[in-house]
């Protein structure tokens, strides 16, 4: 591998933002990471990445910036990601994610740069009616979080088509998992594995199912679960690769909520109670990735998403930083 690109990161404080970096930086690749801490860490900031402080809504921000940087390309994770606070607050997704994101092209269009990797999701999908999801899969979002994440990939499609971009769409399934340094601490946290352990550690008291009348083998929902290092080896290729477009990024495997949390207390060797509540209106009863074309344009494949793995992993972050990150 030659010299090192030099990228700019938005969101390189953030969970999936932060895992990414330090493998690029272990890549030899130059860093800039572009974050406002909102909901990112300082403790998450690789130290060997030059930081700036912004945000996306401020267009001048970003713009100075991408004229500070000049990267050779940008890898995109700034975004608001909670499905429910959508629901809630769809002008702050649209204000974060769409026009947040439209600023980020704006600015890549005035500094000449015109590779980015998108981190998008398979929320744009909405409630497919079949399984697994290919990227032909039609994209009807159920949500202002999936909406938003959609209406970027649309901007940025007419950018490539008119201005000569060159963007990849990494439309991730659930990520989950930690790496020896970098884990999971969101405020809310809405996520079923940090929110088991959680349990594990006396922080919280039982673990919500939210129905266990699907037409599934044990009547709980399914979910492809995939471990952020894999996430991140996906952009460190999506980089490299000559391609544009869309790629699902899954492991192809489907776990139950009970599956997980049976796991969760075999891995943690706690009891973890869990509740049955109604179904949450708007969860398909199965969301699993088919990631052929990752595989193939990409040579990409997970190699740390067994549920085992993922929860290890994730386990042993969480009893090493009880708190999550510090908050400073």
């Amino acid at each position: 591998q030659g010299p090192g690109m030099n990228i700019l990161v938005t969101g390189g404080a953030g969970y999936i933002g932060s895992v990414t970096a330090e493998r690029l930086l272990d890549q030899g690749h130059r860093l800039t990471v572009f974050d406002n801490l909102e909901r990112g860490h300082r403790a998450a900031l690789d130290p060997r990445a030059r930081f700036i402080r912004g945000d996306l809504r401020d267009g001048p921000a970003i713009a100075a910036a991408l004229a500070e940087a000049r990267p050779d390309a940008v890898v995109h994770f700034a975004a608001y990601a909670l499905v429910g606070e959508s629901m809630a607050r769809p002008e702050a997704y649209f204000g974060n994610n769409l026009r947040g994101g439209i600023n980020l092209v704006e600015a890549m269009h005035a500094a000449g740069v015109r590779r980015i990797v998108f981190s998008s999701t398979c929320a744009t999908y909405g409630q497919p009616d079949r399984s697994p999801i290919t990227e032909a899969t039609p994209q009807a979002p159920t949500n202002p979080y999936g909406a938003s994440k959609l209406m970027l990939e649309q901007v940025l499609a007419w950018f490539q088509r008119l201005h000569g971009f060159r963007p990849v769409f990494l439309r991730y399934f659930n990520a989950c998992g930690a790496t020896a340094k970098f884990g999971e601490d969101h405020a809310p946290e809405t996520h079923l594995i940090p929110n088991l352990l959680n349990i594990a550690l006396g922080r919280r008291e039982a673990a919500a199912v939210y129905g266990d009348d699907y037409d599934t083998q044990d009547g709980t929902c399914i979910r492809d679960y995939i471990h952020i290092l894999d996430l991140a080896s996906a952009h460190s290729l999506a980089l490299a690769a000559d391609f544009c477009g869309a790629l699902n990024l899954g492991s192809g495997q489907g776990y139950s909520v009970r599956q997980v949390l049976e796991t969760a207390r075999r891995v943690t060797g706690r009891p973890i109670p869990a509740v049955v509540h109604p179904r949450r209106p708007g969860d398909p009863a199965r969301l699993v990735a088919d990631a052929t074309q990752a595989a193939r344009v990409l040579g990409w494949r997970p190699a740390h998403s067994s549920l085992d793995e993922i929860v290890e992993s994730a386990w042993a972050w969480h009893q090493a930083h009880p708190d999550g990150y510090p908050r400073t």
